[in-house]
């Protein structure tokens, strides 16, 4: 998987590629650190904000990987 970068507004209102995640954005798109750090998402404990468009970039990301490892998973053989 590729790695995603939040995005975040500076003092002028205009928008540049952040460091990681904030909290609160992981908290709500319902994701904790140890589940952010096996999805490869950068928190930045610093950011306090939560922007729409980052919560809805996590929530995307987490389902796809969700998607991605349940089809890689190998499928269990019955027994006889």
């Amino acid at each position: 998987m590729h790695h995603i970068t939040p995005i975040i507004f500076n003092q002028e209102d205009k928008q540049r590629k952040g460091r990681g995640f904030s909290p609160n954005e992981l908290k709500e798109a319902g994701l904790n650190s140890t589940d952010a750090k096996k999805l490869g998402i950068r928190i930045d404990r610093k950011r306090k904000t939560a922007h729409e468009e980052n919560i809805k970039a996590l929530k995307a990301h987490s389902e796809k990987a969700k998607t991605n490892s349940a089809a890689a998973a190998p499928k269990k053989k019955p027994k006889n």
